[in-house]
């Protein structure tokens, strides 16, 4: 089974219709060139550090503009459209950020809440406590699409292989990370992480994202990419700017590199002792 996936680049500004504008123009393009899965980056409504502001644009899921533009799109086009996440205000003046995937009869397929939170301090001067602003979610998801298993997750859960690692022992072959990576983290860090997701379980890497100077002065890493069960990136973005990323998914590469290498198979319950060493000097 092969399919044409895209990943969307963005750089979204505080203004969530005309994100959304923009979200369609895009994911129209792509599905032109053939894509039949389009994904979206991370926080594709809005780019908004500053809290207030950011609440004062959100909306409920059934009123959402992104949530109700993404869904007109996979009807119009017949294509699965899969926003990387968007803020949901949430009964409890929590937000969500959530992920969507809708069919291309423009049903939702399901949701994911990004679940861990963004809690770090920079070198740079950067502080993020995405905790205080958003819920976090509890629940991974692996989605069964007629092309393939599609596994869910959020930027910062990059960083947390075992996420991974349960989605693709579900048996995910696509895993997903939309993002808006932070410049100073994204030299460092963006592309070994999603290549070391994509050999560890043998699966295909999709990763939207934002990039570029924000309106809110934030800026994003970009360099959007699909990558391959073996680890070779397949198709990227630059760092600034919109972009669409395509690539050509043969599922059956999955198979193909898990049976070279069953890392999946092989793993092994263990436990874990911790070992006091004597103090120097001191007899037994």
């Amino acid at each position: 089974m092969t399919f044409k996936a895209a990943a969307i680049q963005m750089c979204s500004g505080v203004d969530p219709e005309k994100n959304a504008s923009d979200m369609a123009r895009l994911v129209r393009e792509a599905a032109a060139k053939g894509a039949v899965y389009v994904q979206t980056p991370e926080m594709t409504g809005a780019v908004q550090k500053d809290r207030e502001g950011l609440r004062s644009v959100l909306k409920a899921e059934a009123d959402d503009i992104i949530v109700s533009t993404a869904r007109s799109l996979a009807e119009e086009l017949g294509i699965h459209v899969h926003v990387g996440s968007t803020a949901i205000a949430l009964d409890d003046e929590k937000i969500a950020n959530r992920g969507f995937l809708f069919a291309p009869g423009g049903s939702r397929i399901c949701t994911y809440d990004k679940i861990h939170m963004f809690d770090v301090d920079l070198d740079n001067g950067e502080s993020w406590r995405e905790s205080s602003v958003y819920r976090p979610g509890d629940e991974a998801r692996v989605a069964e699409l007629p092309f393939a298993k599609l596994g869910f997750a959020i930027c910062y859960d990059v960083r947390f292989p075992s996420l991974f690692r349960t989605e693709a022992v579900a048996g995910a072959e696509v895993l997903t990370v939309p993002a808006a990576f932070t410049s100073q983290t994204g030299v460092a860090h963006w592309e070994v992480l999603l290549r070391a997701r994509a050999i560890e379980n043998g699966a295909f890497v999709i990763a939207a994202a934002q990039a570029g100077v924000h309106e809110d002065g934030r800026e994003t890493f970009g360099h959007s990419m699909i990558i391959d069960p073996w680890g070779k990136v397949l198709a990227s973005a630059g760092g600034s700017g919109e972009a669409i990323v395509i690539a050509e998914i043969d599922v059956g590469q999955v198979k193909a590199v898990r049976g070279r290498i069953p890392n999946l198979k092989n793993a092994r319950d263990f436990t874990l002792e911790t070992v006091a060493a004597e103090a120097k000097g001191v007899a037994a």
